[in-house]
């Protein structure tokens, strides 16, 4: 039985646990669990751990008293590194959730603290663990393109409203899109082109579709347009458009932030360079709605091009100097496209000894510091050189 402990219960990490790990592992119990909340995640606890699971005051005593396999951190994304700096020197197998840093003093802290340790890290990127992200790896490196040398990656976000509506619109945790989202696809890319990005020029825009002055506290319930506004319960139901559709916080709100203090954008692009002297383009827009929802790449070199996306769960090979053109298709219905199942399996074969990270601590800290340069780049609107790790 692998015992695990859990730093912050939020909801990602139980799904994780209960519909991910223990498919992989159903003997697996949380055994200690480090949470303020302890009522509300007994509540959210699978019966085989609600009555056993022992809620502790420290990391350590967690770790010294509950004879742990393995540790899972599932805090808000301002509290993922300095947790995964604690865990560091504990030598246990780690899960960390994305971003792994909101900030370059924690990520260079994250980056210090891992030198030497032995914990061997499953950093939540299940873009990459795909199974059409490893398809399109797999034929990059078989040569279908010969040299990648340009990428064309796009994001059109269907449930982005969750960025105003929900607590992701709190700039202080979040820091913004660029490492709510994009940590998630300059991580495959880099990935893909096999090297990592060095150099970013990006743009943002702000305010111009959610956002605004709205009283603060306000819920569409004790908003008198109710009947005209188009993100109201009635109106996406009526609409079949995406987001929550019950009562919920108003995406037009001083409480979505402002200039001054910082705020979620309505969309950003980033215009992006390799080591290997390859370039490309990676855009997120959040406001999309319905079957406007797309999330892939194109990888392209003088042999031929390789493209694919999530939504249409298939991938697209071009030869350039040849009359054969390809499309293959991956199963449906799986979570994050398929690539959690493959987290899961990288984190319990670690566990047990069996496997190796693919979604190394390395590779979290390299995305951020990608999405940092590109959320300075779009505020101070000038070219950023990428921080390498182990520079």
């Amino acid at each position: 039985m692998i015992r695990l402990g859990v730093i912050g219960y939020g909801s990602r990490i139980h799904g994780m646990i209960d519909h991910v790990f223990r498919q992989v592992d159903p003997d697996l119990r949380v055994v200690g669990v480090l949470d303020p909340d302890e009522k509300g995640v007994r509540s959210r606890l699978a019966e085989c751990d609600r009555s056993d699971a022992v809620f502790y005051g420290s990391l350590d005593q967690m770790v010294r008293k509950g004879k742990l396999d393995a540790i899972a951190v599932g805090t808000r994304c301002n509290l993922h590194s300095p947790y995964g700096v604690k865990v560091a020197k504990y030598d246990l197998p780690l899960f960390l959730e994305k971003p792994v840093a909101v900030s370059m003093r924690q990520a260079t802290a994250l980056e210090r603290a891992f030198e030497k340790s032995k914990c061997e890290v499953v950093v939540s990127f299940p873009l990459r663990t795909s199974p059409l992200c490893q398809l399109a790896h797999q034929y990059i490196s078989d040569g279908a393109v010969g040299s990648p040398v340009h990428v064309t990656a796009v994001n059109y976000v269907p449930y982005g409203v969750a960025y105003w509506e929900q607590e992701y619109r709190n700039f202080k945790i979040t820091q913004g899109l660029f490492l709510q989202k994009a940590t998630h696809d300059f991580d495959y890319l880099q990935f893909l082109m096999g090297a990592p990005i060095v150099r970013v020029s990006a743009m943002a825009t702000w305010g111009q579709v959610f956002g605004g002055k709205k009283r603060a506290g306000l819920v569409c319930s004790k908003c008198d347009e109710q009947e005209t506004c188009l993100e109201s319960p009635q109106n996406r139901t009526r609409n079949q458009t995406s987001g929550t559709r019950s009562d919920h916080a108003c995406l037009y709100s001083v409480d979505c932030g402002n200039p001054k203090t910082g705020w979620n954008e309505d969309c950003s692009s980033a215009l992006i360079e390799f080591a290997s002297g390859a370039h490309g383009t990676y855009t997120q827009v959040f406001y999309s709605r319905r079957d406007a929802g797309a999330r892939g790449a194109t990888v392209s070199g003088y042999m031929g091009q390789v493209g694919f996306d999530w939504y249409k769960n298939e991938l697209t090979h071009i030869r350039h100097h040849a009359p054969f053109s390809g499309t293959e298709r991956a199963g449906e219905g799986m979570s994050h496209f398929g690539g959690d199942i493959e987290l899961g399996r990288d984190f319990i074969g670690v566990i047990e000894g069996k496997a190796k990270s693919r979604t190394p601590i390395e590779a979290g800290i390299q995305s951020v510091y990608a999405c940092l340069a590109a959320k300075t780049s779009a505020e101070k609107t000038r070219f950023e050189n990428v921080r390498q790790v182990g520079a």
